[in-house]
């Protein structure tokens, strides 16, 4: 008995030495783990954030060239008839949008399908709108149904895209 009393004077000192230092060092090892995870998602959002916004600027620019006003002054020639115009101003939407693709991976889910819808809608308008006018008249007539259908809603589908792209980047910036 008194052997084991002995050996025990020996082995628990040890054992608790040995325990406090494992578990001191373990605790070290598990702060300095997250220090580093800490730096990386730092310059990880040093390098995204400049991309996002980036991304933003894009959308935006895509919104306001498919803006009923911007796509009639760009496609908008001189002897086109109405369904002439209606065709490149939708060739010209796809292409925009088709341009800008990968700009979703920055933008949030619900930014990126208040896009997407943007871009549907004002195709359904411009369809709705040429469905009007006579196809062969003069693409005057096609403006012209437009700009009117833009006065009377007040809104055109790019302007709840704007704004919500917009409310995500003053989050993104803290403003």
């Amino acid at each position: 008995m008194d052997e084991i009393a002995e050996i025990l004077k020996y082995v628990l000192p040890s054992l608790v030495v040995f325990l406090t230092t494992f578990y001191l060092a373990r605790k070290y090892f598990q702060s300095e783990d997250m220090k580093l995870r800490h730096e990386r998602l730092v310059n990880n959002q040093n390098i995204i954030t400049p991309l996002r916004l980036q991304a933003y600027e894009r959308i935006i620019l895509l919104l306001e060239r498919i803006s009923f006003e911007s796509l009639i002054m760009r496609t908008n020639k001189q002897g086109y008839t109405c369904q002439q115009l209606q065709a490149e101003m939708l060739k010209n939407i796809r292409s925009e949008f088709d341009h800008n693709l990968s700009q979703q991976i920055y933008l949030s889910q619900p930014a990126w399908e208040v896009v997407k819808s943007a871009k549907i809608k004002t195709i359904q308008q411009i369809n709705l709108m040429s469905e009007k006018v006579d196809k062969s008249s003069p693409s005057i007539n096609l403006s012209k149904a437009m700009l009117e259908s833009l006065m009377d809603s007040a809104r055109e589908p790019a302007s709840d895209a704007i704004g919500l792209i917009k409310s995500e980047v003053r989050e993104l910036i803290g403003a």
